[in-house]
Formats: C-alpha cells, structure tokens, sequence
C-alpha cells in the first residue's frame, strides 16, 4: 500500500483549567452541534508540538519581528558598538527586500532597535549567518552608521541575505512558511492541525480568588488583591494529518529524515499540552486513546462523530472512545476498501474499538507500527 497521508487523532480529558484563553481571559469556545463546547486553538497546541520537536532534534527555529534586535545582541557579543551593531541588523532588513520595512520606533523606547514589518520564521543558526555576513561589510555599515540619517536602501547584497532567510529547520518543513514580501523563502506546510474541541457541552466556570499580604497592617481586614480566573473542564478530540508527498518533496526526497521527522510530530502530538494556567492548574494529562491511520486517498478527520454532543451523568472518556469506533466503522461501511491502515493504543480500554484498527500495547509501540507500515521507502 502506498500511503499519502498519516492521519492521528486523540481523545484527551483536561480538568479545571485554562490552556488557551481569549482576548478576554477566557476558555476559548465553539458552538458545534447546537451546543457550546470548549476549544483550544491549533496555533496554541501546535506551537508547543513545534517546540517540543525542535527541542529533541536539537534544530531551533524562531520566529520573530525582532531580527534586528537579534542581529545586534550577536554582534554586541562580538564586540561591535551599540550604534553599528544596530545599523547592521538594519541593514540586514532593508537589504533582503523592497517589500519589507522597518517599523518606526515606538515612543519612549528609542533607545530599542526597531521591529520589523514582517514576522521572520527562520533556523535559530540564520541569525549568526547573518551577524556574518554583516561583518564582512562592517566598512560599509560603520558609515551608514556614522550619518545623521541612514539611507533607506540598503549596502548589503541581497541575493546572500536571501539565501541564509530562505534556510529551513525540521519544523519549517513540517509546519510551512509564509513569506509574501519574499515568495522565495515561502514552503507549503506538510502538517494540517485542527482545534481541538470537547465531545460534551460546556460552560465556563469562574473562581473568585484572593492574595494575603504577607506583611499586614494592624488595620487589615481582607487580602492583598482580588480577582477572578475562568476554567473548564472535558474530554477534547484532537486531529491532526501529515502529508507525506509534501514533506517528502521539502526535505528533497529524503525519507530517512522523513520518517524521524514523523516521528518525532507524532510523538509531540501525544505528549504536550498547551502552558496557559499551567502553573494555578497543573493540567498535565495525557490521551486517553490515540488512533494513527496510514490513508491512501485524503486525510480524514472524525470530527463529525461529536457533532451530537454527548450526555453522560458518569463521565465522558469511556463513551467518546465507544462514539469514535463508532463512527469509524460507519465510514468504512461507505468508504471506499483498502484505503486506511489503522492502529490504536490507550488507557481504559475496556471495549473491542475494533473499527480503529489493530490495537497495541503503548504510545510508542503506536508509533513504531506506523512507521513499519509506512515502510522503508517512506511511502511504502
């Protein structure tokens, strides 16, 4: 079989807590099904996946609006003044492209180095390749520097600055890159991610809370500081899928550096959890299933099973593991044969969930059985 996409999903139940929180302060919401569920966004959970991937391969990736600022705390290290050295992370900028531009500096911070126009996605390393780069030219900077007013074109060849921009990491291949003011550092993302969304309706709970002051006045009689926080609580389904032949064409046909790198997603996938309120909450579960298929065809979310909210008085893991093998085994009634190789692996399974496929004994015997599916040329 040769396989297109890598599909995972997961159910995982979160208790009180606040993991992705709107502008507000809030849980973040959805209506689906005619009832409101609580929601984590995919730009919340897959950065934490970005960072733990990026955190094993040893291959940090940033992304930024202070490439200046960066390109000067380098060549401050080094030795370079304040001045030149800012001068240089300008030039930098203002050198690679006629679509993007330095922000103005913002009132009473002008003694910072100015923000850029665009949000830069690039390997951790770009930054000191382009600290050298600005070296080599450092005559040139030192009198830009030295006017009054810097010209606005920039003293640095572009076509070096563009290749050392155009750099990818594991993550850039795996999540994309978008550059419109530069279409030649763009990379078609190889990773869909879904929000996350509960299986059963919810409503925002919200705690009054107060701070003692540890030195009191004679004279006090209540805390410190009050305030309020707003919590919830469910079993979420989450998605994901990988699109082999895109990944496989950024990496340049390397399928040994492909299947470490869906490993390591996969891996990610399961074992994080978004940061927000982790300190007042500690909300640090893991998935209670977890279902990987290898598809042939298209990637397909299961989303729909939970499209009816479900009603429990006992609990909602147990059930929503019953609805997703549920609804497995209706799709495949429709579906076309021999599409999807499936497996599951996770925790109380007290039910046959024979519709996702063989069941193994572990999260990373899961892994290990997609990628022996996958095979050995990466799209076996």
């Amino acid at each position: 079989m040769r396989a297109s996409y890598i599909d995972v999903h997961a159910l995982q139940t979160l208790p009180y807590s606040n993991v992705n929180r709107d502008d507000l302060g809030s849980p973040k919401t959805v209506v689906f099904g005619g009832q409101e569920r609580t929601r984590i966004s995919s730009q919340s959970w897959k950065r934490v996946v970005r960072h733990r991937v990026e955190e094993r391969l040893a291959d940090p990736a940033v992304r930024t609006r202070r490439l200046i600022g960066a390109i000067a705390d380098e060549l401050g290290r080094r030795g370079w003044s304040a001045q030149t050295a800012e001068e240089a992370g300008r030039q930098v900028v203002v050198s690679a492209g006629k679509g993007i531009k330095v922000e103005p500096k913002k009132k009473g911070r002008e003694d910072e180095p100015q923000d850029t126009s665009v949000l830069f996605y690039l390997p951790q390393a770009a930054i000191k390749a382009l600290a050298d780069l600005a070296a080599e030219h450092e005559g040139a900077i030192e009198a830009e520097a030295a006017k009054k007013k810097p010209g606005s074109k920039g003293v640095l060849p572009a076509e070096p600055i563009n290749e050392i921009l155009n750099g990818r990491s594991a993550t850039i291949n795996l999540f994309g890159r978008m550059v419109a003011e530069l279409p030649g550092t763009e990379v078609d993302g190889a990773v869909q991610f879904a929000h996350a969304f509960t299986v059963q309706g919810t409503s925002v709970e919200t705690d009054f809370f107060t701070a003692v002051d540890d030195i009191p006045k004679d004279d006090d009689h209540g805390s410190g500081h009050m305030n309020v926080g707003e919590f919830a609580s469910g079993t979420f389904y989450r998605y994901a899928n990988v699109n082999l032949a895109q990944l496989l064409s950024n990496l340049d046909g390397d399928t040994g550096v492909m299947r470490e790198l869906v490993s390591q997603f996969l891996r990610a996938f399961i074992d994080t959890v978004p940061t927000g309120k982790q300190n007042t909450t500690a909300a640090q579960t893991v998935p209670d299933l977890v279902h990987v298929s290898l598809r042939t065809d298209r990637p397909m979310s299961y989303a729909a099973a939970f499209e009816a909210p479900l009603l429990s008085a006992t609990g909602f893991a147990a059930r929503a593991q019953t609805r997703l093998d549920d609804y497995a085994g209706q799709l495949s009634q429709v579906w076309w044969e021999d599409t999807a190789i499936p497996f599951h692996a996770g925790v109380n399974l007290d039910k046959d969930l024979s519709h996702l496929g063989e069941r193994v004994d572990s999260y990373p015997a899961l892994i290990e059985a997609a990628l022996g599916a996958l095979g050995g040329s990466g799209q076996g």
